[in-house]
């Protein structure tokens, strides 16, 4: 099992001009992104746009990836959807050289735990890479179904982008106690997830994936410091200024969530385009708001 430590960094998805994805530019995003120093690369996945690739392009995506971050932090590759495509995406990733997979949702339909359970066992089948599940949206588990997953040989974590700490925890005990100390982790997975960096870490779930990392790896890597070392003077100034204000303008509009990340790349000078519908680019206003707070949380 390849652990991962520190800030995880999900790197968004350069389109061009005309909306094809830019690959020249994906590169120097990946390249000042690992430079800066995070504990894994996220490719194509929820900030990288994955529900709106298609299989060609992802296999771009993940290549470039791998490509440009050479071997320096493990590289992980976005699959989901509808089973077949899954298999596909999770097949293509394994060929363009990632270190494992980030299993989203299947598509649209409401499961039975069981259902979920045969879902990424089928995943699973299709590629040797290590799994790790994202419990979010219509794919949630139970703690038994949790547990059942983390048995799987390839499944070496779970992600929770639902945000209920009480299952979470129940989850967290039934996997640890199906596995008996066997290495597995759990990750904070929910969107700006450092605003509940202390309930999760109190369940015991350090790991976290920073989308803000992306435009601001300053603020992104100085907090994950004053967290590791109990500065909780910084970590609420941090919250306070940056963190906080970013979640109240995200929530205003829906898919906010990846396209003001991307516009937040843009206003720092990498021309990345805009998101795909049915995302939609944020206001002038809440992009003057943006550069506002991004000013705010700066390191001071």
């Amino acid at each position: 099992m390849q652990n991962l430590d520190g800030v995880l960094f999900f790197p968004v998805t350069p389109f061009d001009a005309v909306g094809a994805v830019d690959t020249a530019v994906l590169a120097e995003h990946v390249d000042a992104g690992v430079a800066a120093g995070p504990g894994g690369v996220f490719s194509a996945c929820g900030t990288g746009e994955f529900h709106a690739l298609e299989p060609g392009e992802y296999a771009d995506v993940v290549r470039t990836t791998v490509e440009v971050t050479a071997g320096r932090v493990p590289v992980y590759a976005g699959t989901g959807g509808p089973l077949p495509l899954a298999r596909q995406f999770a097949r293509a990733a394994r060929e363009a050289g990632a270190d494992g997979l980030l299993l989203l949702p299947p598509y649209l339909v409401r499961t039975p735990a069981a259902g979920l359970v045969a879902y990424v066992e089928a995943v699973s089948a299709a590629t040797d890479l290590p799994l790790i599940v994202y419990h979010r949206d219509n794919g949630r588990f139970d703690p038994a179904s949790a547990a059942a997953v983390a048995r799987m040989p390839q499944v070496t974590g779970f992600k929770d982008g639902i945000g209920d700490l009480d299952l979470l925890s129940r989850v967290v005990a039934a996997v640890r106690g199906a596995l008996d100390g066997e290495p597995f982790q759990f990750f904070n997975g929910l969107p700006t997830a450092e605003t509940t960096v202390p309930a999760y870490r109190g369940i015991g779930v350090e790991l976290y994936s920073s989308a803000v990392f992306c435009f601001v790896p300053e603020i992104s890597l100085a907090f994950h410091a004053a967290v590791r070392d109990g500065n909780d003077g910084l970590v609420d100034a941090l919250l306070t200024r940056f963190f906080y204000p970013l979640v109240a303008l995200r929530e205003r509009v829906p898919g906010y969530a990846v396209a003001l990340i991307k516009a937040a790349v843009r206003r720092r000078g990498l021309d990345v385009g805009g998101v795909r519908p049915p995302l939609v680019d944020p206001t002038p206003e809440h992009l003057d708001e943006l550069d506002r707070i991004t000013e705010a949380g700066a390191p001071r």
